[in-house]
């Protein structure tokens, strides 16, 4: 017999787990010999409350040994070397799911990604920090695995409700991710695990029969009256087949192409600010109510904060704890941030997003139905903070309180941003709509968590790629392009999904598209 039972424990019961299954059969009144095995299925911290307790969800076998305690569900992917060919342009979490769902329907997937594989781009990003080279076809935003390949791996989604969570993660799972993460309720795989997982899904398309070609850039839609055909790469060669679009929030030149191709799409939302890196300690006695930190048993602890200045959203975005800042420019003449973890999240420092919520009609180009300005909106900032860097990526930064009280930093603190960063008037870098509004916004977060508003913590700008600046219209039930037939425009860079696991649900569900088209 198999029962789940709910326990509420503290830090250190959940990391023993023969104390678990004791506690368990006090719980559930059996006999603690009759429990033959156990397996944790969902476990989250709860740190609201002073003393900080852990919620788990504990499967134990009565009676009878475990036969299979694998969690998750593990697709069937079929031979499709001589099927209907897709194309998907793109190979970031969007893209590769797309390709493995269509596996599942039968049909072959061509990968074609702009970059270079997953291993490969390490050289381009470490040119970044160490010699300001930044090769706009090989970068942290460009190359197997997209955006997210060297990030924190954070798969937690509120985006239950367009397709299953649990799928994504089991196929993360299958492909080499822990077990973990289909436990936690925040889960993360980590910059140092996620390689070796894009790494196996390639190869499973290659495997059943799809194609996966790297350095392979897109540069035109072959379209043939109201129908798209396939596609052109920058060598001239064409590729025929329905077309996935999955190519990331940063692919300006593909939206660039778009607009010149009449492609209906419409200014998006964006948000924009700066990284802010904390000391992970401070942000861990925070968090766990304890000027200890987090002690042996609770894992780096994560913040999330919020709240409205002037009619406007301003947010934490990215949270990575014990992660770095990474330069993510996507092109020369750009100075972008971002951040990102270890599995370990080990390090010491804790940085997020802290973000701007831009409408379109807050930006007033003389061109109201232009559906790249808030695109142009973002390269100006990128551009201004690469200028004040003197053209490299040694970014502008600034600590906390004077950043609120609008005053230049005498001196900064340690970071974990590898090429560096000096000193500047982030106040006056940044529009001054969302400078104020963060300003306001930090002070409202040091009133909601004592100690979070404090110059031991740095902003570092600037960051801009929260989410794509376009969204290309499509079908709400065909999920095609709303004008063209054999066009699917995909994932975040579509301007239909918000991270890793919201994208490969929309990679999914565009396979799923295609298919029915199809038949």
């Amino acid at each position: 017999m198999i029962e789940e039972i709910a326990l509420r424990v503290e830090p250190r019961i959940a990391a023993d787990m023969n104390t678990l299954i004791a506690q368990a059969a006090i719980k559930s009144r059996i006999d603690r010999k009759r429990i033959k095995g156990a397996k944790i299925v969902k476990r989250s911290i709860d740190a609201r409350q002073r003393k900080v307790m852990v919620n788990i969800t504990l499967r134990i076998y009565i009676d009878e040994m475990p036969s299979n305690t694998s969690l998750g569900i593990k697709p069937t992917y079929h031979d499709v070397d001589d099927a209907q060919q897709v194309i998907v342009v793109g190979a970031g979490p969007a893209g590769l799911f797309a390709a493995l769902r269509l596996i599942e329907l039968g049909l072959k997937p061509v990968v074609l990604e702009r970059g270079k594989d997953v291993d490969e781009r390490r050289k381009d990003m470490a040119k970044i920090a160490r010699e300001n080279i930044v090769n706009p076809d090989s970068n942290y935003c460009f190359g197997e695995g997209g955006a997210g390949a060297y990030s924190d791996g954070k798969l937690y989604t509120r985006s239950k409700k367009r397709g299953s969570v649990d799928k994504i993660l089991s196929v993360f799972h299958c492909h080499g991710a822990s077990e973990e993460i289909l436990v936690d309720a925040h889960p993360h795989i980590g910059t140092d695990k996620l390689p070796d997982v894009i790494k196996a899904m390639r190869m499973t398309i290659i495997r059943h029969g799809g194609e996966v070609h790297f350095n392979t850039r897109v540069t035109d839609l072959n379209i043939d009256g109201d129908t798209v055909t396939g596609v052109t790469t920058a060598d001239g060669t064409e590729y025929a087949g329905p077309v996935i679009l999955a190519t990331g929030h940063s692919a300006r030149d593909i939206y660039m192409m778009l607009k010149d191709r009449n492609v209906d799409m419409e200014a998006k939302g964006i948000a924009v600010g700066v990284r802010l890196e904390h000391p992970q300690q401070l942000i861990d006695s925070i968090q766990y109510h304890n000027p200890n930190g987090r002690g042996k048993y609770l894992p780096a602890a994560e913040y999330s904060m919020l709240t409205r200045v002037d009619n406007r959203g301003v947010y934490s975005f990215c949270m990575c704890p014990g992660g770095f800042i990474i330069p993510a420019a996507s092109s020369p003449g750009q100075l972008v941030v971002n951040g990102m973890s270890p599995s370990s999240r080990g390090t010491r420092w804790a940085n997020s997003g802290m973000v701007v919520e831009i409408l379109p009609e807050d930006i007033d180009n003389g061109k109201a139905d232009d559906p790249l300005k808030m695109m142009k909106y973002q390269e100006d900032i990128e551009t201004r903070f690469f200028e004040d860097a003197g053209k490299t990526q040694n970014a502008p930064a600034q600590r906390m309180i004077d950043f609120t009280q609008s005053k230049p930093s005498r001196d900064l603190p340690p970071t974990s941003y590898a090429p560096g960063i000096h000193t500047a008037r982030i106040d006056l870098l940044l529009p001054r709509p969302v400078a104020s509004r963060l300003q306001k916004g930090f002070i409202d977060f040091g009133r909601k968590a004592n100690g979070f508003l404090t110059n031991d913590a740095v902003l570092i700008g600037c960051e801009t790629r929260t989410s794509s600046p376009v969204r290309i219209s499509r079908d709400p039930e065909s999920l095609r392009h709303i004008r063209l037939n054999g066009l699917f425009p995909c994932g975040e860079g579509a301007g239909y999904a918000g991270g890793i696991v919201s994208a490969a649900i929309d990679g999914e569900r565009c396979a799923d598209a295609v298919y029915q088209s199809l038949q």
